[in-house]
């Protein structure tokens, strides 16, 4: 079995060099559209083929990131990019979007699919769909525990990517909409303004939303006993010396030489390092800022992280070759290199001469084959056929030597196309779902008390969280009529409990309950087997009618669309199934693994009312918890009551109620029934906003 595998980011070509320079395995970039790091200096579709041809001579894989959110008028943009990267011969494609990756299986099968860590994939259940949806790649959420990659890497077959250093964001990749809902700039769509690192207020933090950066180099070693495929540096706004250095030290870990963490951490970080996800110690020792120490660090260690990938003489060659040397009487000089590939060339060269003085030995031969220094090349074997008293200048044996690497160049650099077949990228041929003239109610309840006799009636849809519609049953406080519209409301983030909510399904179907609503591949999984009416929730992020279609394929009854989306773009969407938009609520703006409030105030004081971050304006972002998550909410509800007529054309809004008490559902209810204006602070969200 091949070593784990070290990806690097190339967010230059900088970068790129550098990550060569140092040994890594792969790269992973992306070029000037369609990438979730659309600010970095990243390459383009016209030198995406010289780049990977450069990459595979060297011993690189190269990853495209294809890792964003795409809008409808971004699906004929993906296709061209597609073209270009299996004209280029890219290993794979990081891909987040659901549409992206069903569009992609059809025009280009062949072209290998990773899932992007903004798929926000973390539980086995998870990783199982992808497999059915034809993914080669996982690369895991952040958040998951040792014991967590553990049990995924045996319960599927598909590679296992993990991160090992770098930027940690608070909240569960995938599932952040503070930047987009702040300011329009989405980070599921790669132009996030990190207003998570600004101040951020709890009793015992100033930046409670600011997490260190995560290292996990010195556990390469456990993670590759662990099954782990490859291991991921972050970092594709870093500056190069930053991508040597973190190279070298996985480079460093994996052989088993001492890991130059300090100068590691010079480069960059924010007031050091954690492993708290990893080893289960989610506290406040994880979080950090980048402070003034830690930018004049990196001054003193820049010059000397630069010579690890400017310096020829230690540059690693990953290419290891054999060379066979024949020089004969009466005949030219012949070398053949075969690489550790299967690549072999065979190149003429002068005939030798009789030696007058000293003859050319094996010895003195070898020493000339070997001199590969400023190649990606090894010399692992030489072996040397010399006739005797012949002798071939040492310039002559250089010259063969280089023409051979030089034709070697272009084996291994030569196009390994993928298949594309443009054929295949219209969408099937669906009846679009039938679209009422006034949208149907749904009402989705954080907790069973907001539950009133007006608000079910009205409703078409009431989903609860899972315990607490178990709860509500067991405490006979269903009414009969209700039973039909009550919708089981699964977890969309669940590292750990996967039985625990299984059971507790199977008890809602016995209670009757035939809804159930999932917003993660791996709530998905676990729904679809247990005899439910399936619904997607926003956490999808479907934005796009490829995604609407792929979600429709999954068994879904209808969706409701992203966060995101605004109202003119949810109308243009193309749909087989009805979809709907969040029309009121406090938006969810995080979904975090690490509690700040918890590892600030404790949950007992969270439940007695500090359940709150604080921004720099006095605004509270509340808490809410759950299944061992935490979702931070907008501190002004989105409030569309008083525009229901412009929601036409969907096929159903939703109301989110999250800290609302029953009374509060009661006049947000009136307020829709009336067509009222909202009697407090509210905001439209992104109805009316383009993200970027």
């Amino acid at each position: 079995m091949s070593r784990i595998e070290i990806l690097a980011p190339a967010g230059s070509p900088e970068s790129l060099r550098a990550a060569a320079a140092c040994g890594a395995d792969a790269v992973y970039l992306g070029i000037d559209v369609l990438n979730a790091r659309r600010n970095a200096a990243n390459f383009t579709r016209e030198n995406l083929a010289e780049t990977v041809q450069y990459c595979h001579i060297r011993g690189l894989k190269v990853y495209l990131a294809l890792n964003i959110i795409l809008l409808e008028q971004e699906l004929p943009t993906l296709v061209e990019v597609a073209r270009a990267a299996c004209e280029a011969g890219v290993d794979a494609a990081i891909v987040q979007d659901l549409g992206a990756a069903a569009l992609l299986r059809r025009c280009c099968p062949g072209l290998r699919l990773n899932a992007s860590t903004q798929m926000a994939v973390h539980n086995p259940e998870g990783a199982r769909r992808l497999e059915q949806l034809g993914f080669s790649r996982v690369v895991l959420a952040r958040e998951c525990s040792r014991q967590e990659i553990e049990q995924i890497v045996r319960a599927t077959s598909l590679e296992i990517e993990v991160f090992v250093h770098g930027a940690l964001c608070m909240c569960v990749s995938g599932q952040c909409y503070l930047s987009s809902v702040l300011g329009q700039r989405s980070g599921n769509r790669g132009l996030c303004a990190q207003p998570c690192r600004l101040g951020f207020e709890t009793r015992a933090s100033s930046h409670a939303l600011s997490l260190k950066d995560m290292s996990l180099i010195e556990r390469i070693g456990e993670l590759e006993s662990l099954g782990v495929r490859s291991v991921k540096i972050e970092g594709r706004m870093k500056r190069p010396e930053y991508v040597a250095a973190a190279v070298t030290a996985c480079r460093d870990a994996l052989e088993g030489r001492p890991i130059d963490l300090e100068g590691l951490q010079s480069v960059f970080s924010r007031s050091g390092f954690t492993d708290g996800y990893y080893t289960g110690i989610r506290d406040l020792n994880m979080f950090g800022i980048r402070g003034k120490e830690d930018v004049t660090a990196a001054a003193g260690v820049l010059g000397r992280l630069e010579t690890l990938y400017t310096d020829p003489r230690r540059q690693v060659q990953k290419v290891g070759i054999g060379l066979d040397f024949s020089m004969q009487a009466g005949g030219p000089s012949v070398l053949s290199v075969a690489d550790c590939d299967g690549n072999t060339v065979r190149v003429e060269g002068e005939s030798p001469q009789a030696a007058l003085n000293k003859p050319t030995s094996p010895e003195r031969a070898e020493a000339s084959l070997s001199k590969t220094g400023g190649t990606p090349y090894r010399v692992e074997r030489v072996s040397c056929a010399i006739g005797p008293g012949l002798m071939l200048p040492a310039a002559a044996i250089n010259a063969l030597r280089r023409e051979a690497l030089s034709r070697l160049d272009g084996l291994r650099g030569r196009a390994r196309t993928v298949p594309f077949d443009p054929s295949g990228i219209e969408l099937p041929a669906a009846p679009e779902a039938a679209v009422p003239s006034i949208p149907a109610l749904r009402v989705r309840l954080n907790r069973k008390e907001q539950l009133s006799e007006p608000l079910w009636r009205e409703a078409g849809l009431v989903t609860l969280p899972v315990p607490e519609l178990v709860a509500l049953f067991r405490a006979g406080q269903v009414p009969e009529p209700l039973v039909d519209r009550l919708c089981a409301g699964l977890p969309h983030i669940l590292f750990e409990g996967q039985d625990t909510l299984r059971s507790q399904l199977a008890e809602l179907r016995e209670y009757g309950v035939r809804h159930a609503g999932a917003g993660n591949l791996g709530s998905l999984e676990i729904a679809s087997g247990c005899g439910f009416v399936l619904h997607g929730e926003a956490f999808f992020n479907a934005a796009n009618s490829e995604t609407v279609a792929a979600l429709a394929r999954m068994g879904l009854a209808d969706l409701e669309l992203s966060f995101e989306l605004s109202l003119d773009a949810a109308r243009r969407l193309r749909h087989p199934l009805p979809l709907g938009l969040t029309a009121y609520g406090r938006l969810p703006l995080m979904t975090v693994r690490n509690c700040p409030v918890r590892v600030s105030a404790g949950c007992r004081r969270c439940g007695e009312g500090e359940n709150f971050v604080t921004d720099r304006k006095g605004n509270r972002l509340y808490a809410s918890c759950a299944y061992g998550m935490t979702e931070l909410y907008n501190p002004v509800p989105l409030y569309m009551g008083d525009r229901l007529d412009e929601l036409s054309g969907l096929g159903f809004y939703t109301l989110r109620f999250t800290t609302e008490d029953a009374v509060e559902c009661q006049r947000v209810l009136d307020g829709y029934r009336t067509g009222d204006a909202y009697p407090g602070k509210f905001t439209r969200g992104l109805l009316y906003k383009t993200i970027l």
